[in-house]
């Protein structure tokens, strides 16, 4: 009799009338697929491979679960055993056990991007590209605002006061000039006075910044390596740290100096002596020329194989001498990555500090030449030339020191895999819910991951 799906006692439910019965017989079963060995002749084996066991799902005829086979998948279209149909370790096409193939129920698939590296502090802790050096300067920056634009600010008060007075005085006299342009020898001497007055003012300014720069740029070496890994220093603390370290960074900037010097008075040597010569005028120019294109080359060159010496210096406690070849050997293989990106940050330091500093210098020299030498007005230029020289200044300063401190941190990285003793010191730092001074110590080259300690990779 039929249960009005067309089945009847000896037909199974769900069976049409016309549909054969499902197969029990002991040969290979109808649905095998195409070149499939048959199975084994005998009873069945159960989940666990014994004979006669019961099945491991349930009653007989019962379907497994959703997702879930009878044993591996089989072989891919490559032969690998376990492997889905595109050589993944999804599922195979007739069923097993789904894997974290691209194509597994419940997976993603796709492209899957790598792990993120961990961001403690300013940067991630690995390899960095030109963006992720001028987003860490700006962090650098905006994280510690007493410790780099304070700082920043007091070192080029100091260091500008004296050109700006120079500067002053320089166009009082030009100012007596325009009020008085029939003054004669008296007009000469003014304009003279205030042009010495400017050169002083310009050559102990100098002076001042090569000591207060110095300082500051220690300083700031010094917050950056805290704020690698995410912690802050105060400007005490960052003093405290840094002071046993000014002579060797007044030896490497007087030392650094030197070398820039000499092909500039070589190069005024030569002039002089062509001219004394009795060379043609043509010949002087076209000289000159070469000689500034020879004094550039030189001077980029150099500034590009010792800009890693002050990170060394403060970070890693090392001489001056020391300190200048280690940056020699930590440019080597990236020398002309290193030049391009300090250049593209002079350029972007100057624009940016033009952009602060040109209008407030416009206006006082507009009212210098315009107050006709008056005293009041002398004040207010110099006051003028103050602010725009600080304005300037508290951008240049933290962006230089930021990126040579960066550049520093990510040649290591590549040359020495110090991205791996960073992140391992990052995670414990997490684990203790702060970072402590300890993380100075870190920077020392005998934590560098490198197959024989003390710099790794052949650094000492």
């Amino acid at each position: 009799m039929s249960d009005g799906h067309g089945s009847t006692p000896e037909t199974p439910p769900g069976w049409a009338k016309n549909q054969p019965p499902p197969y029990t017989g002991q040969g290979p079963t109808p649905w095998t697929a195409p070149g499939d060995a048959p199975p084994p002749s005998g009873p069945a084996p159960s989940g666990d491979g014994r004979a006669g066991a019961p099945p491991p799902y349930g009653p007989a005829g019962q379907a497994p679960p959703r997702g879930q086979g009878y044993g591996p998948p089989p072989a891919g279209p490559h032969g690998a055993p376990g492997q889905g149909p595109y050589g993944g370790p999804g599922p195979g096409p007739y069923g097993g056990q789904p894997g974290p193939g691209p194509y597994a129920y419940g997976q993603p698939y796709g492209f899957q991007p790598p792990p993120q590296a961990p961001r403690p502090g300013i940067i991630p802790l690995r390899p960095l590209g030109l963006g992720d050096i001028l987003d860490g300067t700006i962090k650098l920056i905006r994280s510690n605002p007493k410790a780099t634009l304070g700082l920043s600010a007091i070192a080029a008060a100091v260091g500008t006061l004296p050109v700006a007075i120079g500067q002053a005085i320089y166009y009082k006299s030009v100012g007596g000039m325009v009020t008085d342009p029939l003054g004669g020898s008296r007009s000469t001497e003014v304009s003279l006075d205030g042009a010495l007055a400017q050169l002083g003012g310009s050559v102990v300014g100098l002076i001042i910044q090569f000591f207060v720069v110095t300082m500051l740029t220690g300083v700031l070496t010094r917050v950056l390596g805290r704020a690698v890994f995410g912690g802050r220093i105060t400007i005490g603390e960052a003093w405290r740290l840094t002071r046993s370290r000014l002579p060797a960074l007044f030896g490497l900037a007087f030392l650094t100096g030197l070398i820039m010097l000499v092909p500039i008075v070589v190069a005024v040597l030569l002039i002089v002596a062509v001219v004394v010569a009795g060379a043609e005028p043509v010949a002087v120019i076209g000289v000159g020329l070469l000689l500034v294109l020879c004094v550039v080359a030189y001077g980029l060159f150099f500034t590009t194989r010792f800009a890693l010496a002050a990170p060394a210096v403060v970070l890693e406690r090392r001489g001056v001498i020391e300190a200048m070849r280690r940056s020699w050997r930590l440019v080597d293989g990236d020398f002309w990555r290193v030049l391009g990106i300090i250049l593209l940050t002079q350029l972007i330091a100057a624009m940016l500090g033009g952009i602060l500093s040109v209008p407030v210098s416009l206006v006082g020299a507009v009212l210098a030449i315009g107050g006709q030498g008056s005293l009041g007005m002398v004040v207010v230029t110099a006051v003028l030339f103050t602010v725009g020289g600080i304005l300037s200044a508290m951008i240049t300063y933290p962006i230089q020191a930021g990126v040579n401190g960066l550049l520093y941190t990510d040649r290591r990285m590549r040359a020495e895999a110090f991205d791996l003793v960073l992140q391992t010191a990052a995670t414990e730092q997490q684990r203790q819910g702060w970072v402590s001074a300890a993380a100075d110590d870190l920077w020392h080259p005998s934590h560098a991951a490198g197959p024989n300690g003390h710099g790794g990779y052949g650094a000492p």
